[in-house]
């Protein structure tokens, strides 16, 4: 039997569809996927709840009659609890049934509950690693542009910029469909930053780069060298 489209069941057809499915053994494995999807579990739940709750009200409400309808055969002497005993098997097995479809609805509800759950976590989950991963990309392409600028500048750089670069070669985020760990530098090249025309001044720039990156220490040779101390005193007597 093809999973019927859900969307056009009007709610009488969507209950019904929705407690022949309640009963794992009686599921069609593509209707009830679809059932219990996220787009329509809260529907599924409801109308699984709205018969529970049916449910429930007609015990209670068999019960009470039943009740009454004790006390008036009693008060009717021997004849009425002839009457009372010969109708009690029918009640018996009526209740007993609907007790159990009862409870087979409150387990169906207790699992859709349960898969609720789940989804909604996952999806929290999904979001929080998007953010956070949106998060790296933005840093990643902000400490990228910083080191462009003093490779384009020729300024000298601290030894605590060559240790903010070299994480971009450190830091790695899960690609594709393996979940690769991929450095941060890589995935700027390839998948989070716009490709441009290379231009001479930005081959040049790319040098600078790797020559920061490769940099001893973190430090490049280029900027080598401790500074002349001057000498307070010192000068020389250039008159003399």
């Amino acid at each position: 039997m093809d999973a019927p489209d859900l969307t056009t069941l009007e709610d009488r057809d969507y209950e019904q569809l929705a407690v022949q499915h309640a009963h794992p053994k009686h599921r069609n494995p593509d209707t009830w996927a679809l059932l219990t999807s996220a787009d329509n579990i809260a529907r599924t739940r409801t109308v699984l709840m709205n018969v529970h709750q049916r449910t429930a009200a007609t015990l209670r409400r068999r019960k009470t009659e039943r009740d009454a309808f004790q006390q008036d055969c009693h008060a009717r002497g021997e004849e009425g609890k002839k009457e009372w005993f010969a109708t009690r098997p029918e009640y018996e097995r009526w209740r007993r049934g609907t007790a159990g479809f009862h409870q087979m609805i409150q387990q169906a509800i207790s699992e859709l509950g349960k898969t609720q759950r789940q989804q909604n976590h996952k999806a929290m989950t999904q979001q929080g690693t998007q953010a956070a991963r949106e998060a790296l990309r933005k840093l990643a392409v902000a400490v990228h542009r910083h080191q462009a600028v003093h490779a384009k500048t020729g300024t000298i750089a601290a030894q605590e910029d060559y240790e903010l670069w070299q994480l971009l070669d450190q830091l790695t985020v899960p690609c594709g469909p393996g979940q690769e760990p991929t450095t941060l530098r890589t995935m700027l090249d390839f998948y989070w930053t716009d490709v441009d025309v290379v231009t001479d001044e930005d081959a040049a720039r790319e040098a600078a780069e790797k020559t920061m990156r490769r940099a001893p220490a973190g430090r490049s040779a280029a900027y080598s060298g401790v500074p002349r101390a001057r000498h307070v005193g010192g000068e020389k007597d250039l008159a003399g």
